[in-house]
């Protein structure tokens, strides 16, 4: 994305095309007449077969200006270059790259494939970069500004840093309550044990990936309680029977250790597994979600089942073995911590409990006022279904007038990113991602833009503590640029946030009808009431469906049909003489160029040059397009954006410095008592994922 899409551009001047009696077509024509190849089969020659080719493509500039446009008898042939000018040209463009202040770049994106590995994928890539960048000429060079390894490699060691720091507190506390390094240790080699067999039933039940949803969240506590219930009733009932242990042989003592084990473990299972089910009961819920939920829940619940099932499994067999073989009859000193350390707790909690069994009532009724408490606090305080990854860059929107043209939304974008750069240490890199590509993967009309701010570690922050904070000086910094608005979010969840609601946007409320108008209307009312909104004020936006300035051609049929002509022809001709028509393509080794016919640039100007188009007219003669049409400006509809077949219009609302519930809340609230809407209009909130709603859908 980026740079100028090279074309061969034919320049046709059309006073020399009257001046010569020659239409557009007949150019049109000549070109696409002399720039082809062909095979005329093969010829036999001594035991040799001799392929016939003819070989007619244009190779250069000089062969197009060569090509005659039209013969006569009595005046020498005319060329393409008596009527227009050939040179190399660009297709109009409708989106641009900025970056870091300096004007335009070029931007190459790496798409993945979906279920491939992203960590491969980025890894294979920068191995390609470093090897394309050594064959680049002097001064060219590929700068990475939006690396996802950088968040790959954060979660990551989010991921290991939870199970190894949860492992070795598990194993610490275990040690430490049980009193006896060999119990703790059989204990806590079940936790490697749970943790592989759930890596291998992830890998067997349809792949689920190893990432921060599906392992960060494994609480080793819950999946080692029932091995700890196990563990410490035999460790208790093998020292409580040391006498009648030790009376037998050492090699009679190992059977006696396996019936006690036996015993304790088939009186203790019951209680383990039976917690151990609860939990499992707990994930069915989970499981049952679908779509995007679905998605982003369900590994976790699968991940934590598989180690949970594990764990059952390993205390119906691994643990009474190895607690069998490893436990010995111990004698437990005063001395030993773990002694001190229950003497001490039982010191504090008797009296408590002694207190509590007397004085009944007052203890019910502090557990039922913290009870209402609670239930008060849950009903007010909001809540989110997912809390926001920081991805540690941000994503600003800037919302310009409808109708902006490139070159001024370039220069606006440039501006930003000189202001950021500037004034924020904080900032790294900036780059604007502006319109449409040639290959249009995310479009986008030209006024919008996505200014990608690329930030240093917060540990080289100045201007602000905290991301909200910096978003707002950057807010505050930017008020400079004037009719400009801004939403502020981050490279992926904004992508996410699209997928789910079709919006990018926290809250989206979308306005359906038929009118653009009315949705129009109403949009810019409902985007004026929320504005004062706390939390949601920051990051308003409307989105533009109206107002696009244009050169409207109405067609006057009966001068059309006067004139012999058909409506699809004079579209043709307007298409061609501004955006360009492609009469073929030129071929420069390897790489392709369209090869296009359009009027030269200094006759596509202003309205004067539409209306000054001089139509063909089948009987012969010119007339100007003013003559078969009414040329004016006009305000048209900017984009037309739909839902299941209806139109709509969506009112989006980024929240910062507050709970996404609240917010929702108050602008429903704001809505209900203060927005009209018409007959045939209906509205809809829709909120991205990161909300939980307990009843359902937000229609109102």
């Amino acid at each position: 994305m980026g740079g100028f899409l090279k074309q061969y551009e034919v320049a046709i001047n059309t006073e020399k095309l009257n001046a010569m009696d020659i239409t557009s077509q007949e150019v049109f024509i000549a070109l696409e007449m002399n720039n082809s190849i062909s095979g005329g089969s093969y010829i036999e020659k001594v035991n040799q077969a001799y392929f016939i080719r003819g070989e007619g493509l244009i190779s250069s500039i000089d062969d197009i200006n060569n090509i005659v446009v039209k013969n006569s008898d009595n005046f020498p042939p005319i060329y393409i270059k008596d009527v227009a000018t050939v040179d190399y040209g660009s297709a109009p463009r409708f989106g641009a790259i900025t970056g870091n202040g300096e004007g335009e770049k070029v931007l190459g994106q790496v798409m993945m494939l979906k279920d491939a590995n992203s960590k491969k994928v980025i890894d294979a890539v920068k191995e390609r970069v470093e090897l394309i960048s050594k064959s680049l000429p002097e001064g060219v060079y590929i700068n990475a500004f939006l690396d996802r390894s950088e968040l790959i490699a954060k979660t990551t060691f989010t991921v290991s840093e939870n199970l190894i720091l949860g492992c070795l507190i598990v194993i610490f506390i275990v040690v430490l309550l049980l009193g006896s390094w060999r119990s703790g240790l059989v204990v806590a080699s079940v936790i490697p044990l749970c943790l592989l067999f759930a890596l291998s039933l992830m890998y067997v039940f349809g792949g689920v990936d190893a990432n921060l949803m599906s392992l960060g969240a494994i609480d080793f506590g819950i999946i080692i309680d029932g091995a700890v219930i196990i563990v410490e009733f035999i460790a208790f009932e093998i020292t409580r029977k040391k006498d009648e242990i030790l009376a037998f042989a050492k090699a009679d003592q190992q059977h006696i250790k396996d019936k006690i084990t036996i015993n304790g473990a088939s009186k203790m299972m019951n209680s383990a597994v039976f917690g151990q089910l609860i939990i499992l009961i707990v994930f069915i819920p989970i499981l049952s979600l679908s779509g995007v939920e679905g998605k982003m829940f369900k590994p976790m619940a699968l991940t934590f089942s598989f180690a949970l099932i594990g764990a059952m499994i390993l205390c119906f067999t691994y643990v009474p073995v190895v607690a069998s073989i490893f436990l010995k009859p111990s004698t437990i000193s005063d001395k030993n911590i773990s002694v001190r350390l229950m003497k001490w707790l039982h010191k504090i909690y008797e009296p408590v409990i002694e207190w509590a069994l007397v004085s009944k009532r007052i203890v019910l009724s502090i557990a039922v006022l913290l009870l209402s408490l609670s239930i008060y606090l849950y009903a007010t305080m909001g809540g989110e279904f997912v809390p926001t990854l920081d991805e540690g860059d941000f994503v600003i929107q800037p919302v310009l007038k409808t109708g902006t043209s490139l070159s001024n939304t370039v220069a606006i974008t440039t501006q930003i990113e000189s202001i950021l750069l500037d004034e924020f240490p904080e900032v790294k890199q900036v780059v604007t991602r502006i319109g449409a590509a040639e290959v249009p993967t995310d479009p986008m009309s030209m006024e919008e833009s996505d200014v990608i701010i690329v930030l240093k570690p917060k540990s080289e922050w100045k201007s602000a503590s905290t991301k909200d904070e910096l978003a707002d000086k950057f807010k505050e910094a930017l008020a400079i640029i004037p009719g400009m608005e801004v939403e502020f979010t981050q490279p992926i969840e904004m992508r996410f946030n699209e997928l789910i609601t079709g919006v990018r946007a926290d809250i989206a409320i979308k306005i359906f009808g038929d009118d653009l108008d009315v949705l129009t209307k109403k949009g810019n009312e409902i985007g004026t009431l929320i504005e004062n909104v706390p939390g949601g004020a920051a990051d308003v936006s409307v989105e533009k469906i109206a107002g696009l300035p244009e050169m409207n051609v109405k067609f006057n049929r009966l001068k059309i049909a006067r004139y012999g002509l058909n409506i699809q022809e004079v579209n043709d001709m307007i298409a061609m003489g501004f955006a360009g028509r492609q009469a073929g393509s030129v071929f420069e080794g390897e790489k392709r160029f369209d090869l296009v016919l359009r009027l030269d640039k200094k006759n596509r100007q202003d309205i004067e040059d539409l209306k000054n188009l001089y139509i063909d007219v089948p009987n012969g003669g010119k007339i100007p397009l003013s003559e078969l049409a009414e040329i004016t400006y006009q305000k048209g509809a900017a984009k037309i954006s739909r839902d299941d077949t209806r139109r709509r219009i969506v009112v989006g609302v980024n929240v910062r410095n507050r709970d996404l519930q609240s917010v929702v809340d108050d602008v429903q609230k704001l809505i209900d008592d203060n927005v009209e809407l018409p007959v045939g209009i209906t509205s809809h909130m829709v909120v991205s994922l990161k909300i939980y709603r307990a009843q359902g859908p937000d229609y109102w």
